[in-house]
């Protein structure tokens, strides 16, 4: 027989009565967007792998051996970290910018809003499965580059509290590009003319101490930039940024994202026609 609801019980039911709801449409929400990357893997998982392969071995292997050592150390361990940074933030983008706007094209995010739950909590839900496909996605990436090279640990805090954060952050803005956008191309307007640009610049294959000075200040204004020299920091223990600004800045774009996104959804914005 089910469970009855004894909405006449004492008040202080209620609250654990509707945190229990929370947490199932949390959780459902969570393991349909990991069902939707796992199932599709080879376009979801498979190419970003390849792609960073060849990443390693084109500019690691082949032109790595060239340019010589970054900042003491070889330039394949130099660009390991920022590579796998690259595809964290890339697929955590790209899974909450597919998958929302794909909800909303085929009309049946009408019956997630609807719920009794907060928008909150289908914001922490979509965020939530950006998120586990950038960090599998960093995983396997990581794999790839200890086949090329040697990669220690020198502050695992930093690394993994960095890459999680990045992966929030990056999971939102998937998100509003996805609220925004009206058709399939304006989920790819964003990635391939900001976020690509950003990340390329972001001190992935370089040192800004390699910059002319006017430069080196220039790159300051990428936020990617803070992101992999943070996450860089947490595994070879080299920087060109301090971590306590690193950590402000991803720290204080995540809440203002979360923030804006929150509202949006519940003003209804690209959503209600």
């Amino acid at each position: 027989m089910d469970k009855i609801i004894d909405y006449t019980s004492p008040q202080s039911a209620r609250p654990r009565t509707a945190l229990r709801v929370y947490q199932i449409a949390f959780k459902t929400i969570l393991a349909k967007e990991i069902h939707r990357f796992i199932r599709i893997w080879m376009q979801t998982l498979l190419p970003p792998v390849i792609t960073m392969s060849l990443y390693f071995v084109i500019f690691g292997a082949l032109i790595g051996s060239r340019i010589g050592p970054m900042d003491g150390y070889n330039y394949m361990e130099f660009i390991a970290p920022g590579l796998i940074m690259m595809a964290v933030i890339t697929n955590s983008y790209q899974n909450v910018v597919s998958s929302f706007f794909g909800a909303k094209f085929q009309r049946h995010v009408e019956e997630v809003l609807v719920a009794p739950i907060p928008n909150s909590v289908i914001l922490l839900g979509f965020m939530a499965g950006g998120m586990v496909r950038g960090l599998i996605v960093g995983l396997l990436v990581t794999v790839i580059a200890l086949l090329f090279t040697r990669l220690g640990v020198h502050n695992l805090a930093v690394m993994i509290s960095v890459v999680v954060l990045t992966s929030a952050l990056f999971s939102l803005a998937g998100f509003l590009n996805a609220l925004f956008a009206k058709t399939f191309d304006d989920i790819t307007i964003v990635p391939t003319f900001v976020l690509t640009p950003l990340t390329y610049l972001g001190g992935v294959f370089y040192s800004i101490s390699l910059l002319p000075e006017f430069w080196q200040y220039a790159s300051l204004l990428n936020p990617i930039l803070y992101m992999v020299n943070a996450f860089r920091y947490g595994i070879l223990g080299s920087s060109d940024i301090g971590l306590l600004p690193a950590f402000a800045l991803i720290i204080g774009f995540t809440v203002v994202l979360f923030s804006l996104s929150l509202y949006l959804l519940n003003r209804g914005v690209g959503i209600r026609s």
